[in-house]
């Protein structure tokens, strides 16, 4: 049975008005990748939740701030979220699976964050890339989760930034 991932749809439940018409395709976004990076990681607890909140909000302030340079304001919802359910303590697993889920340099082997960033280029490059993730697994979660128009949306968002940014058309990478 799929397990619910219940603390990431109440982020973001929350965050429907400014997610608009992009809510479903970013909320299966996250399903995939949250569950693709819990496949690699000892199953419920603390981290699991750690991994639902930095799933809903590792690319929100896509919507949130309408900036494609997100990584930072995503990871200060996140913090703002943390302090206000008393969960300090998870800032840094937390807001390091958001920082660098972009990166382009492995973290350390096994850790939440790169288990996070191979999960989330798994998604982003359509299974392409997909590490230790089978691509079987890959594809019934893009058929339970299908993809929206997420896709096609950051290809928007990303030549719309192109336009306005062109020496620095991709700030959410980290090197």
């Amino acid at each position: 049975m799929e397990p619910a991932l219940a603390t990431c749809d109440a982020i973001l439940e929350a965050h429907r008005d400014a997610l608009g018409r992009d809510y479903t395709a970013y909320r299966n976004h996250v399903q995939r990748v949250v569950r693709l990076a819990l496949s690699q990681l000892p199953a419920g607890g603390e981290l699991q939740k750690q991994v639902e909140i930095a799933g809903a909000f590792h690319d929100l302030a896509i919507w949130t701030h309408g900036t494609f340079d997100y990584i930072g304001p995503s990871a200060d919802l996140a913090r703002t979220y943390l302090a206000a359910h008393a969960l300090d303590e998870w800032e840094q697993t937390v807001t390091a699976m958001i920082e660098w889920h972009h990166g382009m340099r492995p973290r350390p082997q096994g850790s939440p964050e790169e288990v996070f960033r191979r999960a989330d280029w798994t998604d982003v490059t359509l299974g392409l890339r997909h590490w230790d993730f089978p691509r079987t697994e890959y594809r019934a979660l893009l058929r339970r989760w299908p993809d929206a128009g997420f896709h096609r949306r950051l290809v928007q968002l990303g030549l719309r930034n192109l336009a306005r940014h062109p020496f620095r058309p991709l700030p959410m990478f980290r090197w």
